[in-house]
């Protein structure tokens, strides 16, 4: 019997050799997030490591930002067309943010790379993607609103050797770290992702010598070939048929016209086909997304609504299949901004996920805030030095058939992240957080009511600050189903020092300029809701009053119950909600 053999009919050795994988994916996530200075990294967890085959097939990952795991597959690949497996050594490590071939997204997230050779023979790369402070640009934090090319954005790394046969490239360090406003934090973003690297190479080549190479690689085309049967098995279960859905996307930063998008599904026995023809031009602006991370928005969904709990790997996606012309906002080309092309990913997700509603009520809420709410403040501390914050921010997401929404939650597209705790804010950066509170608002009501939103306020405790936010789904709200009513926006608000009122409230604010004392309140939307909200339980509604969810005014509004303000005590039934009870009851439906 061959190693090969034996590995495709031995269950065990397969099942350590899958779990081997994916704890050194783990280990190399904790490894990068120790590593690093930087907050958005070692906080935030905005970051996602994994490991792939020779040819750039997912083999294993660590539960870090899907979208950054989406989009490893095409930095791979990249370094493979540029050097050809040929030319790759040991110890070489790879860098490229190019957002139009192995980036995906912009440049702030740069992938690091390692092939893994064992034995002379390449048999795995070691992956990571993570966000960068600062790479240079025309703004601190290095994404910004106004950008109209990506010349604008940053330093860009085209697939380059950084470390060449375990040794620094310095040269190329050295240009990095003249190019960036924050060298220090820079850099150690960069040895904290190589360090990652290190680690993984080290656990597949402990693996190799402990079963084989032989037995190894049988392993890896058995686990892909596994995901792939229950990726298809799970396909074959759901609906046959053709599924669309349009939106819009708020606007581009540069002028206030809204963005139209638009998905048609096909589902068959064989394939998830998402076509997203029919979507806006590339725009203006820099909400423009890549074809890597539409393709990976793609992927989130159907794995969402075949396997979700399968791990994951490249066979679970060989069923999806992408068209969209190039040049749309989902599939940019060069030198289309795209620093902020979040917005873009993330609907892209929401659409996919609004046109599948229908067939997948199940395993999918209802419509959420949506947006990263990417905000940056940046400025100088009392010694005269910069400080950047960048962080996303947590929100409301929508209610399910069973449950209602969950309560400040980051969004969908950032995966297993964080937002900067206080007290690391209030050490780090010139700023004191003065509230930090769920959102109280009448939006997604229902009979399940959609998750609550926050409100954050960063005060400038410094001479001088400056705020950029983009939050997507600030004119177009969260979309509730079966008479469960909208979400709320997402924005952001400049309340100047000694005052209560704001001067303004924007969903996409562009270095908007602060002074001492002035307060930036960050406020993110309430989920949708499902389901009439007349239908909502005394009791749940009672809850509701008991944690501040609603007020009594809201309570009777929205519900059409009455309660006493001191008892809670139920008073009254509005008669609009008993006629409406009295309906579902007439026709069978109550």
């Amino acid at each position: 019997m061959t190693n090969e053999t034996h590995a495709m009919h031995d269950p065990f050795t397969l099942t350590i050799i899958q779990e081997h994988l994916r704890a050194t994916a783990e280990e190399m996530f904790v490894r990068l997030g120790q590593a690093s200075k930087s907050p958005i990294i070692y906080e935030v967890l905005d970051y996602s490591c994994g490991l792939l085959t020779p040819d750039g097939e997912l083999i294993a990952e660590a539960q870090g930002v899907p979208g950054f795991t989406g989009v490893l597959p095409f930095a791979v690949r990249s370094i493979l067309d540029k050097f050809g497996a040929d030319n790759l050594r040991a110890g070489d490590i790879f860098a490229t943010n190019d957002p139009y071939s192995g980036g995906g997204t912009h440049l702030s997230d740069v992938c690091l790379i390692g092939p893994i050779i064992d034995d002379g023979v390449l048999v795995a790369f070691a992956a990571n993607k993570a966000h960068w402070t600062e790479v240079g640009g025309m703004a601190p934090g290095s994404w910004t609103t106004d950008a109209t090319e990506i010349y604008q954005e940053g330093l860009q790394l085209p697939a380059v050797r950084v470390y060449s046969g375990g040794q620094p490239v310095q040269g190329l360090i050295d240009i990095i770290a003249a190019n960036v406003r924050l060298p220090d934090m820079t850099l150690s973003d960069l040895f904290a992702g190589v360090a990652a690297i290190r680690v993984g190479e080290l656990r597949v080549r402990e693996l190799c010598r402990r079963y084989g190479i032989d037995v190894y690689r049988a392993s890896v085309l058995d686990l892909l070939a596994q995901g792939e049967k229950i990726a298809l098995d799970a396909l074959a279960g759901l609906p046959k048929g053709v599924y669309e859905a349009e939106d819009f996307i708020d606007d581009d930063g540069m002028s206030d016209a809204p963005i139209p998008i638009r998905v048609k599904i096909t589902i068959d026995d064989e394939s998830f086909t998402a076509d997203f023809s029919g979507s806006s031009p590339q725009v203006a602006g820099p909400i423009n997304g890549t074809r890597a991370r539409l393709l990976s928005s793609c992927r989130v969904v159907f794995k969402a609504i075949t396997v979700p709990n399968y791990p994951n790997n490249g066979g679970c996606f060989r069923p999806v299949k992408l068209i969209c012309p190039d040049g749309t906002i989902f599939t940019a080309k060069r030198p289309a901004p795209v620093s902020t092309y979040w917005e873009a990913g993330a609907s892209a997700v929401d659409l996919l996920w609004r046109a599948l509603y229908p067939i997948a009520q199940d395993r999918l809420t209802v419509g959420h805030f949506l947006s990263i709410c990417g905000t940056s403040i940046s400025g100088t501390d009392a010694n005269g030095n910069l400080f950047v914050l960048v962080e996303p921010q947590a929100g409301g997401w929508g209610a399910s058939m069973i449950r209602d929404g969950q309560n400040a939650l980051v969004a969908q597209g950032d995966g297993e992240t964080y937002n900067i705790p206080v007290e690391v804010c209030e050490t780090r950066y010139p700023l004191m957080v003065d509230q930090y509170a769920l959102r109280v608002d009448p939006a997604g009501a229902g009979r399940q009511r959609g998750g609550r939103g926050l409100v954050r306020d960063y005060r400038v405790l410094g001479e001088r600050a400056a705020v950029t936010t983009t939050y997507g789904r600030h004119r177009f709200l969260p979309w509730g189903a079966d008479g469960g009513g909208q979400g709320s926006s997402n924005g952001a608000a400049v309340i100047p020092a000694g005052q209560t009122a704001a001067v303004v409230w924007r969903g996409k604010l562009t270095r908007y300029p602060m002074k001492h004392g002035d307060v930036a309140r960050l406020i993110t939307g309430t989920g949708g809701g499902y389901g009439h909200p007349y239908e909502r339980p005394v009791e749940a509604v009672r809850d509701d009053l008991r944690n501040g969810y609603v007020s009594i005014e809201q309570a009777k509004s929205l519900y059409g119950l009455i309660f006493d303000p001191a008892t809670l005590d139920l008073i009254e039934v509005d008669p609009a909600r008993e006629a409406y009870a009295q309906s579902r009851a007439d026709t069978g439906e109550g």
